[in-house]
Parts: structure tokens; C-alpha cells; sequence
């Protein structure tokens, strides 16, 4: 019998991190379930898994402090065996006016959305190039291709994390690392309820296929980067967007 992968999903609490981590575990990882403030949702997840015979945790931590994602991926270790998969899910966003943006909120944004997910890899690392294999999976989005107005913070720190998944997949690819890139489109989640229902109405009509993405379709896509049946497949920004952007 094949041994257990271990998965760390980061902003699984909720969104497309939540559907990330519920389908890596069903299809029989070991999954942490990282979160930040909202731990009561991080739980009913556990719970649901758990009640379904996976093997998870939980743990918290503010990725933008490199000290508390060293202790969040030591205890992931601890508890469930070396980090195979890093999904580097969580970010936040101000939807507003370019020049309403303040400069707190513009270092917020990219100290969890750039900053969060180097820590992240710069932590997970070591063992998978100890090991060599492992695989890094960092979402960005179709703004990190594109640019969105009044989400230009949002779209400059997901241009970012294209950039550091292409370099980072030359860097460790000798190590049998491999790092890839999901841009989603417009996901129907949390995230998106911020955005006037006019704009997403015009974006659907926009979409060729006709609908807001799900975080199903992400999850999909995150799973299968992870898998052996991508493992010719490094250095790629994958973009589920339902044909918005060829």
C-alpha cells in the first residue's frame, strides 16, 4: 500500500482553500487545515473530515510573520510526517480606487499575498529538497495576468506570485521540486462577494462558457499538479477562468 502524502493548505478555512483541502483529503491525503482568525470554520472542517475517516489537523498561524509559519510547519511535521504538498492559497484584498488605497493596506496586501507565501516555501523547502520531491502549488489569479481595476494591490501581488513560481521552478527543479501556478478566473466564493452583482453578471456574460467558476474547479486543478500525472509539469501558470482570458 502506497504511503500517505502530507498536504499543508494555507486560508483553508474557508473559499477554494476549504474545497482544496476537503478534496485532498478525500482522495486520501494527510491534510492541514491552516487558518488565521477564523478557527471555528477551520474546526467544522476538521470535524466533517474526520467523521469521514481522514487523517488532518489544524493549526493557526499569521503568515506574514516568518516566526509563526516556522512553528505552523513544525507542528504539521510532527504531527503528520513530512510536508509532500505546499498549497499556497491564502490572500486578501481591498477592492477600492487606486488612490484611496492607503499605505498599510497596500503592505498588508502583499505581506500575506507575496510575503506569507515566501516564508511558506522558504519552510517547506529543506525537507522536500532533502527528500527530493515535493510539489508547490501557489495560487495567484486571472488579475495577476490581466490587472483588474480597483483591485490594482490585489493584481500587482498576484503578478508577483507568478514571477516567484517561475523562477523558483528553475531554482529547485534539480531536486525533483516541482512548482506550478493556478490563476483562477472569477470563482463564486467569499472573496468575490465584495464585487458589485452588476460586474459579476457582465463577467459571466462575458465568460464563453457562461458561468462563475466554483472552488471545485480550482480544487480540480490543484489536485492534479499535485499528482504523478503532472510530474513533467513545472514552472506553469494553469488558468481556470471558463475561457475569459485565452
Amino acid at each position: 500500500m502506497a504511503e500517505l502524502k502530507t498536504v499543508l493548505i494555507t486560508g483553508a478555512s474557508r473559499g477554494i482553500g476549504r474545497e482544496v483541502a476537503r478534496l485532498f483529503a478525500l482522495s486520501g491525503y494527510r491534510v492541514a487545515i491552516h487558518y488565521h482568525e477564523r478557527a471555528d470554520l477551520a474546526q467544522t472542517l476538521y470535524d466533517e473530515l474526520m467523521g469521514k475517516g481522514c487523517e488532518t489537523m489544524t493549526v493557526g498561524a499569521d503568515i506574514a510573520d516568518a516566526s509563526q509559519v516556522c512553528g505552523m510547519v513544525a507542528a504539521v511535521e510532527e504531527r503528520l510526517g513530512g510536508i509532500d504538498v505546499l498549497v499556497n492559497n491564502a490572500a486578501i484584498s481591498h477592492y477600492k480606487l487606486f488612490d484611496e488605497i492607503t499605505d498599510e493596506e497596500w503592505k498588508n496586501v502583499f505581506a500575506v499575498n507575496v510575503e506569507g507565501m515566501f516564508y511558506c516555501c522558504r519552510s517547506v523547502l529543506p525537507g522536500m529538497i532533502r527528500r527530493k520531491n515535493g510539489a508547490i502549488i501557489n495560487i495567484s489569479s486571472i488579475w495577476g495576468i490581466t490587472g483588474a481595476s480597483c483591485e490594482t494591490a490585489y493584481s500587482a501581488s498576484k503578478a508577483a506570485v507568478i514571477g516567484l513560481t517561475r523562477a523558483l521552478a528553475k531554482e529547485v527543479g534539480p531536486s525533483d521540486v516541482r512548482v506550478n501556478c493556478v490563476a483562477p478566473g472569477v470563482i463564486d466564493t467569499d472573496m468575490n462577494a465584495l464585487v458589485d452583482e452588476e460586474a459579476l453578471l457582465e463577467l459571466k456574460a462575458l465568460t464563453p462558457l457562461n458561468r462563475l467558476g466554483t472552488a471545485r474547479d480550482i480544487a480540480q486543478t490543484v489536485l492534479f499538479l499535485a499528482s504523478p500525472a503532472a510530474s513533467f509539469i513545472t514552472g506553469q501558470v494553469i488558468s481556470p477562468n471558463g475561457g475569459l482570458v485565452i
